[in-house]
């Protein structure tokens, strides 16, 4: 099969590019020098020129802060960058996968969120983010939308300064005594490479529609921080910070907890307790360091 998948230079697309290409898939990735998603003439053009069969939208404006300064822009990117993957998809024949995210919910239901559970999202990210879902639902009769939760991979997340969660983690613990870290935030740590295993899966099925698509279990920032120490042997004093000790710059849902309830219905569910995801990631990261000249 034919694949293009957008973003692909970033910390999932870079995953789910080599998980296609494992699988015996032509892969080609498109980065933003190629492709402009807020652009239909450059989407157009550069889907057009590679006539896949299957197109996996990882381009997203996914800073918060910035999304909420500039709400346009990330409408334009998230949303109607969205439209102009989803139409070319539906003139093609072709299928679509939209990454969404799981901060479309607002966090007070406390307990994990079913994909039938109505979004409520409390900034612009979400907000451009649901957009971007309704167009590619209502536009491409072949399409998946994924709801994905606090990702992390191997290779660097720009928006985020190029280092995810774990790796932020491991370098403030060499360069001091104390961590504080929140512990009323809850969500689902999800390895990116899990994730593009479960993008695969589902396109090799038909079963089209909204799937939230997480590790399983929770915890909150302050047990994946103890549990990143832990598995790595890290000597760091981590405390529980108090609340309202890092005030948010933007509102963020407090619970953003997904249950794989479809994935599960249709068997094709991949994915793993969160922290045999994390001593995978862990593993994968010390054989790399091992190879490296």
């Amino acid at each position: 099969m034919k694949v293009a998948v957008l973003g692909s230079n970033g910390q999932l697309g870079s995953d789910v590019c080599a998980a296609f290409e494992r699988h015996g898939d032509a892969v080609l990735g498109l980065t933003h020098s190629d492709l402009e998603v807020s652009s239909a003439a450059s989407v157009d053009a550069a889907l057009s020129a590679a006539n896949p069969q299957l197109i996996v939208n990882t381009a997203a404006m996914h800073h918060v802060e910035k999304c909420e300064a500039d709400p346009a822009a990330a409408f334009t990117v998230n949303a109607i960058g969205a439209k102009n993957v989803a139409d070319w998809a539906r003139r093609a024949d072709a299928t679509v996968i939209y990454v969404g995210t799981d901060y479309v919910f607002d966090g007070k239901k406390a307990q994990p969120y079913l994909e039938a559970d109505a979004p409520a999202p409390l900034n612009a990210y979400g907000i451009t983010k649901l957009a971007g879902e309704h167009f590619t639902a209502a536009i491409a009769p072949r399409h998946f939308v994924l709801r994905v939760s606090a990702i992390y991979g191997r290779h660097p997340c720009r928006a985020k300064g190029g280092l995810n969660f774990v790796e932020l983690m491991l370098k403030l613990a060499r360069e001091r005594e104390e961590l504080r870290v929140v512990d009323d935030e809850f969500v689902t740590p999800t390895p990116t490479e899990q994730i593009a295993r479960q993008i695969v899966a589902l396109a090799g099925a038909n079963a089209y529609g909204l799937y939230h698509a997480t590790a399983e279990g929770s915890c909150s920032w302050y047990e994946f921080a103890s549990a990143i120490f832990a598995a790595t042997g890290t000597k760091i004093r981590l405390e529980k910070a108090r609340p309202g000790e890092f005030p948010m710059k933007v509102n963020r849902p407090k619970y953003s907890v997904l249950e794989n309830g479809a994935l599960k219905r249709a068997q094709l569910n991949v994915f793993t307790d969160w922290r045999e995801g994390l001593h995978a990631y862990l593993a994968a990261r010390a054989q790399a360091a091992a190879a490296a000249p």
